[in-house]
């Protein structure tokens, strides 16, 4: 019994050891290019920093990665978490969308904040500075609102 125990363990020792030669890919594009929300739009300096702080790293061209994504499988489910991200919001890419998808994602954004449901609790648990205040939540609101109700209206 311990020697099939000892093979088990020896074998998943390998396993881990030998994942780590295929990283995941990173998200290393440009964040604040021209398509960038922030230079297609009117966004406050404060929201901007707080979409920095609390949405960019899943939503945006540009992932800050912290140390342990340099570990598998917890890289491999990063870059699926950022891909998934991107795929639903890109703001590095927000100037691309035309203005009804544009609106829809700003209603979105608001709604998702509103909520409580964005920035994911998974994330602001190890990024503290993602923790958005009632206030801080109330200015992506008002701003995504504003914003949406200026491009949705005809």
């Amino acid at each position: 019994m311990k020697r099939r125990l000892r093979l088990i363990a020896s074998a998943l020792g390998v396993a881990l050891v030998g994942i780590q030669f295929f990283p995941a890919p990173r998200n290393l594009g440009t964040r604040d290019g021209p398509e960038d929300v922030a230079a297609r739009y009117a966004v406050p300096t404060e929201v901007r920093t707080l979409l920095v702080a609390a949405c960019y790293d899943c939503h945006s061209g540009r992932t800050n990665y912290p140390v342990y994504a340099n570990f598998q499988p917890i890289g491999w489910w990063l870059a699926h978490h950022v891909n998934e991200g991107r795929s639903h919001l890109d703001f590095s890419r927000f100037g691309t969308y035309g203005p009804k998808q544009a609106a829809r994602k700003l209603d979105a954004i608001a709604n998702e904040v509103d909520e409580g449901d964005m920035p994911l609790r998974s994330y602001t648990w190890m990024h503290p500075p993602a923790r958005l205040t009632a206030d801080q939540r109330a200015r992506i609101v008002g701003w995504a609102q504003t914003l949406h109700d200026r491009l949705d209206s005809p």
